[in-house]
């Protein structure tokens, strides 16, 4: 081989070198004159987060995302509805100072789209995953990833709403496992009369709620104890806004939400084990969690068969449809409320005040209002005011009160908060008078069964034989004996059936003999009719 074919050969494998360390290259940060090429990566600083180009399975399409260890936990996509069709990609800061996604040289695929523009700005990882883009001079964070969460809740990521600019920021699903643009459910907070709550919708339609947030947890979530080594905080910050956001308390952990296709929120923990994210909670354990299920004044209850019921003073609007486990319809009121037959000028002979039926631990209907009053205060206050349909306490969120439907009640087994709902105090009589029915009833069952009990030993004893009338007891000065007949020793009465039969004869059936006719048999105690002494005296033989 001459010369000039080595120095080729030198050459071509150089080349080959240069582009094999270009492919897997990773860069920690990005500018305008350093930028990411598919299939180039930007790493954090751990090593644990990745910003590349990924292809979702079962599809040729290329989308720039971040994921953690693995493609597999894809948490953040960034051009999730305009895919590259080749692998032309580029992610650089662009001559505006927005960090793109570029096609080729020149189309922008994708943009932070921030109005203000400058030429001296960077783009690196921050803490749990968030990609920000700062001024480079001052450092100050103009844009982060987490104003435009996909799927993924992570660590420190506020959900959010302000119902002043109308301005959200919320989970979205993925359209299929092989398509990331934005699928049919969105999750995010909902904020109401000092009342804040976590909601998944279907489309427009509420599909989950979280019930209210209290400064700790969910009052709606039965499990939420056990979540609560996320640590979420939230509430209004005082801004405007009403926000939902979650701390772990150690590095070596990684917790987050997943928003799936089928409308779920999944808390997934990476096991270190396995290599993998591991599932450990989901908002949906039953079909009672699917909002309102049982429709207006009904409860769900996932142990019960079947699952929906009326409230008590409740009936089902269409029974029919009902019965065949059709609850849309929900329930309607059967008697009408006292306030309420005051201003239709009822003249009903029933003019008792209304009262309240205490439902315990169930998750609270929506849209409450909140206020700020003792447990005592938020009755009378319910109670003064006619549309006011039902009240709860909780010593962190304060009174809470309903004046339409209710909907979307669920009863645990523990956790959850008191319910109290309003019905006519008739609906009240007709419980009580129900349980006095049934102790009655219990009552005269017991008595009867006592009385039949009674007859039948009496039946039983009155007919009984006197079987030993053998056995006397000897009382003579401070001396005791027994007397034994020879009628014991024979073979159809052995000794050992007398004491047997003892205990089943009453006392009025033995034959009692006086002194003297004891004293007679025996020989006036001669020594000849002593059989021998025990514990309680002699003990003679009848001749």
């Amino acid at each position: 081989m001459g010369f000039s074919s080595r120095a080729n050969l030198f050459f071509v494998l150089l080349m080959l070198c240069c582009c094999v360390l270009d492919v897997g290259i990773a860069i920690d940060t990005i500018t305008s004159s350093q930028s990411i090429k598919d299939p180039e990566v930007l790493t954090s600083k751990d090593g644990n987060f990745t910003l590349g180009f990924f292809t979702p399975q079962n599809s040729t399409n290329r989308y720039v995302g971040i994921w953690w260890k693995s493609q597999s936990t894809i948490i953040w996509v960034a051009n999730r509805n305009q895919p590259l069709n080749d692998s032309s990609g580029i992610v650089t800061i662009h001559e505006d100072g927005n960090l793109v996604l570029l096609k080729g040289q020149k189309q922008v695929i994708w943009t932070t789209n921030l109005s203000n523009s400058s030429s001296n700005r960077t783009s690196q990882f921050s803490d749990y995953g968030k990609l920000v883009l700062t001024e480079a001079t001052t450092g100050n964070i103009l844009w982060d990833s987490f104003q435009q969460p996909s799927n993924t809740l992570l660590p420190g990521m506020k959900l959010s709403t302000n119902n002043s600019t109308g301005k959200k920021v919320e989970l979205t699903s993925w359209k299929s496992p092989s398509n990331p643009s934005v699928g049919s459910f969105s999750s995010g907070v909902v904020q109401g009369i000092n009342i804040v709550e976590v909601f998944i919708w279907n489309e427009t339609q509420p599909y989950w709620r979280s019930g209210p947030w209290n400064g700790r947890l969910f009052t709606g979530i039965q499990s939420m104890a056990t979540l609560y080594r996320t640590g979420f905080q939230g509430g209004n910050d005082g801004e405007g806004y009403a926000n939902i956001y979650y701390t772990i308390p150690s590095s070596s952990e990684f917790l987050i939400y997943m928003l799936n296709l089928q409308g779920q929120l999944l808390l997934t923990e990476w096991d270190d084990e396995r290599k993998e994210m591991e599932v450990t909670w989901t908002s949906q354990d039953s079909d009672c969690d699917v909002y309102g299920i049982c429709g207006s004044f009904a409860i769900c209850n996932a142990q019960s068969s079947p699952i929906c019921s009326c409230l008590k003073g409740f009936e089902a609007r269409n029974k029919e449809e009902w019965n065949r486990q059709n609850w849309t319809g929900g329930c309607v009121r059967r008697t009408q409320l006292q306030c309420e037959r005051v201003k239709d000028h009822n003249t009903s002979t029933d003019t008792k005040e209304d009262g309240f039926l205490k439902l315990q631990m169930v998750k609270v209907p929506y849209f409450a209002e909140g206020s700020p009053v003792e447990p005592d205060i938020c009755r009378s206050q319910c109670l003064e005011n006619c549309s006011c349909v039902a009240y709860s306490h909780d010593d962190g969120i304060g009174c809470m009160s309903w004046t339409g439907n209710l909907l979307d009640i669920q009863q645990f087994s523990d956790a959850g908060l008191d319910l109290y709902v309003r019905i006519a105090h008739t609906e009240l009589d007709k419980g009580k008078n129900t349980k006095i029915i049934i102790i009655i009833t219990v009552i005269i069952g017991a008595v009867v069964i006592i009385t039949c009990s009674c007859a039948y030993v009496m039946r039983r004893t009155s007919n009984h034989p006197a079987k030993i009338w053998h056995l006397i007891k000897l009382r003579k000065g401070n001396r005791n004996g027994f007397v034994q007949s020879k009628f014991d020793e024979t073979p159809e009465h052995p000794s050992h059936r007398v004491i047997e039969e003892l205990t089943q004869v009453q006392q009025q059936e033995m034959f009692v003999f006086d002194f003297k006719r004891v004293a007679t048999a025996t020989n006036n105690f001669h020594q000849s009719n002593k059989l021998g002494q025990g514990g309680f005296g002699p003990v003679y033989k009848v001749p």
